[in-house]
């Protein structure tokens, strides 16, 4: 099994900023896990992700035809398989249903299933569609929270294959980084903050890009509906509304 260990985090693209009037202040916008549209100018490049973006720039030369991205929620994992879909123009599979049919899809073209560990995997469908993958020199790009050894595989072949493939080790991202990627998230809306108060809001907040997309454009919406700027006044409002909404 082949290992990448060093992890990776992501910054998710701007969202454009609109005027919403007088119902601004009323409205919780509840954002996805990753955008559909993030392409590859919307990463933030440094030490941590520097191994994970070499992977994606370096299809269709993999050092392997199977990888598995593998880490926890908000790690990053879906956005950047999501940039190899885009650029492999992949087929994706929610999930390997029992009851699916692997002769159905074309293993000639590049596959994506995500959350591969959150389903009941048909284990020969599987099984059959990596090696279908390696007989045409195609590529399967998985994700999950957890690593395949601990998956419910039943089928000894399978239980090979999954060894054999490259597994990409992944993590959330540090405050450093949270820091750099909420002042560029701000940036991307014209909007130049100072690094302390991008310091103050790491530190009250949850460790993940999701939850840092959510709090830039909440505060972009109040700032903008109530015509004032980005203060830690109004950080401090936004994390605690976003905690009570979470809980």
């Amino acid at each position: 099994m082949n290992f990448i260990t060093k992890g990776y985090n992501l910054v998710f693209p701007a969202k454009e900023r609109v005027d919403r009037g007088k119902k601004g202040e009323q409205l919780f916008l509840s954002f996805p896990r990753c955008f559909t549209k993030i392409n590859r100018d919307d990463l933030l490049v440094h030490d941590s992700i520097e191994q994970a973006v070499r992977i994606i720039d370096s299809w269709p030369s993999w050092i392997s035809p199977t990888m598995i991205f593998v880490g926890p929620s908000g790690s990053g994992k879906s956005c950047l398989a999501n940039i190899w879909s885009q650029k492999s123009k992949a087929q994706r599979l929610s999930g390997l249903a029992r009851g699916l049919d692997s002769s159905l899809i074309d293993t000639r073209k590049p596959i994506l299933l995500e959350d591969a560990d959150r389903f009941d995997l048909n284990d020969t469908e599987l099984f059959h569609i990596i090696n279908s993958i390696h007989q045409h020199d195609s590529s399967l790009l998985m994700t999950a929270r957890t690593f395949p050894v601990s998956w419910s595989v039943r089928l000894p072949d399978l239980r090979s294959r999954l060894k054999a493939a490259t597994i990409v080790k992944m993590s959330l991202p540090d405050d450093d980084f949270l820091e750099k990627a909420i002042v560029k998230m701000f940036a991307d809306r014209q909007i130049f903050i100072d690094e302390r108060l991008a310091f103050y809001i790491v530190q009250r907040m949850e460790r993940s890009l999701v939850f840092a997309e959510k709090l830039v454009n909440r505060m972009d919406d109040l700032a903008l509906s109530r015509g004032t700027g980005i203060t830690r006044s109004l950080a401090s409002e936004v994390l605690e509304e976003i905690q009570k909404c979470d809980q």
